[in-house]
């Protein structure tokens, strides 16, 4: 059997995972533009062969282009890739819509972003179709760590979209090989809950690295955040199957764990004494999960949704809640049985 034609990818967005995706497409053969949002960054990338700012070390593929002209990568795209914070997924999208009229070839948006809206509460597919209306959009996201990617490490991930059309298995074929392997899901809410949600409890774990509480507490606490991470979601939409997958329980894992990880970092420089403002002041990389946790706790407030590890990160990070006095207000709760989400009998 031939193989198939190779998929036209624009990753829309350099930072650090942006260009890791883009190198790995490259690397698959697939004809990549990666995106940058200024276009001297995008002249010194080029001329590097590296993105010394957001991914050093890293040496690009050749075949990979870099541009900061966002209407020329789309006009070639069949898919496009878009790599940024939550809160810049808005603006991204804007640009994107002036260039739709100019393309009939663009056959699925995929958003790498993992967060809510902050004031809307919308996921990234949801705020992706607003704007950019009778596209398929969806996301790909899982337990990924930039440099690992970008290096060539064996890695999963799961991609929904919000229709099942052609391009979806076309994409996931194009995009997996011998050092990434693609998951389809037909749970697009669970998919973008799960990414948001897990870098909240990553800083959780983070506290209590921080804090020097030891691996039982950490333990306990993952254990119990994925139990709200699940009752969060199904009161949300979302399947409670997605979260003991890929962009739930694996995601959680690598973000509360791995040392890479922005936000078990931010967590455990907050538990070590060190205060918000100061850790965000001046940063070049963005913790998701600061933002996020804003956002969500504003939905389950909202929503009367139950989900008392998140209000207490809530606290620490927004109302100056000393970590310990958090912790002590989830240790001393009212005793319960405890609860645990079977999996669906099929």
């Amino acid at each position: 059997m031939s193989e198939p034609r190779p998929l036209n990818f624009a990753v829309v967005g350099a930072g650090a995972w942006g260009t890791a995706m883009a190198a790995h497409l490259a690397r698959r053969g697939q004809h990549t533009t990666l995106v940058t949002r200024r276009p001297e960054h995008a002249e010194a990338v080029r001329a590097a062969r590296m993105n010394a700012d957001y991914l050093p070390g890293i040496v690009l593929p050749d075949a990979l282009r870099v541009t900061g002209d966002l209407r020329a990568a789309l006009v070639e795209a069949d898919v496009a890739l878009v790599a940024c914070p939550s809160q810049s997924l808005r603006t991204w999208c804007e640009q994107m819509r002036n260039v739709l009229h100019d393309t009939s070839r663009l056959q699925l948006f995929l958003s790498l972003v993992k967060g809510l809206e902050i004031g809307t509460h919308l996921r990234p597919s949801e705020m992706m179709a607003q704007i950019l209306p009778g596209m398929n959009c969806g996301t790909l996201t899982g337990p990924t760590n930039a440099a690992e990617v970008a290096r060539g490490l064996p890695a999963a991930m799961v991609l929904a979209a919000q229709r099942a059309d052609e391009s979806v298995p076309k994409v996931q074929a194009a995009m997996s090989g011998s050092t990434l392997r693609i998951y389809l899901s037909d749970d697009l809410p669970g998919t973008e809950y799960g990414a948001g949600l897990k870098n909240v409890y990553a800083i959780a774990a983070g506290l209590c690295d921080g804090l020097k509480l030891g691996d039982n507490s950490k333990a306990a606490l993952l254990t119990r955040s994925l139990t709200e991470m699940i009752r969060v979601g199904t009161s949300l939409g979302a399947k409670a199957e997605t979260f003991y997958g890929l962009s739930g329980f694996g995601d959680l894992v690598a973000t509360s764990h791995g040392r890479w990880s922005r936000n078990r970092e931010f967590g455990e420089k907050i538990g070590a004494g060190q205060s918000v403002e100061e850790l965000l002041a001046g940063r070049k990389t963005v913790v998701e999960g600061h933002r996020t946790t804003e956002a969500l706790y504003g939905l389950c407030h909202e929503r009367g949704i139950s989900a008392p590890i998140l209000a207490e990160i809530y606290a620490i990070l927004y109302r100056q809640k000393k970590p310990a006095d958090a912790l002590h207000a989830l240790m001393t709760r009212e005793l319960k049985r405890e609860t645990v989400t079977p999996w669906p009998k099929k």
